[in-house]
C-alpha cells in the first residue's frame, strides 16, 4: 500500500504559478511512477502530467505542455508539479497517483481543488 497526500491547492488569479505537493508514504514509494491527474466538474479524469521512478522521464498533456512541470524529490518522497499560467481551464480537482506503470494509477490521493479566477 502506499498513502498519498496532497497540499498547494486553493483559489488562485489567472496566470498564477502555485505549486502541488504530493507526499508519499508506505510500501516502498520511491519505486513507484508518480503522476498527477485532474477532474474538472462535468469531465472525465485526465492524466496530466507523469514521471517515470526509473529513470526521471516526463509525459504531459498537451493542454499543459510548456506551463507545468512535475518534478520528484526521492529524498522525501515528494512529488510536485508547478503551474504557471494558469487559466479558468485549470480549474479542477487535482489527484495525485502511484502506479506501477508509468502512466498509471494504482494508488490515489484524496485531492485538492485548484480554482482559477478570471
Amino acid at each position: 500500500q502506499v498513502q498519498l497526500v496532497e497540499s498547494g491547492g486553493g483559489l488562485v488569479q489567472a496566470g498564477g504559478s502555485p505549486r502541488l505537493s504530493c507526499v508519499a508514504s508506505g510500501r516502498t514509494p520511491s519505486r513507484y511512477n508518480m503522476a498527477w491527474f485532474r477532474q474538472a466538474p462535468g469531465k472525465e479524469r485526465e492524466l496530466v502530467a507523469a514521471i517515470s521512478w526509473s529513470d526521471g522521464s516526463t509525459d504531459y498533456v498537451d493542454s499543459v505542455k510548456g506551463r507545468f512541470t512535475i518534478s520528484i524529490d526521492n529524498a522525501k518522497n515528494t512529488v510536485y508539479l508547478q503551474m504557471t499560467g494558469l487559466t479558468p481551464e485549470d480549474t479542477a480537482v487535482y489527484y495525485c497517483a502511484a502506479g506501477s506503470r508509468f502512466r498509471t494509477s494504482d494508488y490515489w490521493g484524496q485531492g485538492t481543488q485548484v480554482t482559477v479566477s478570471s
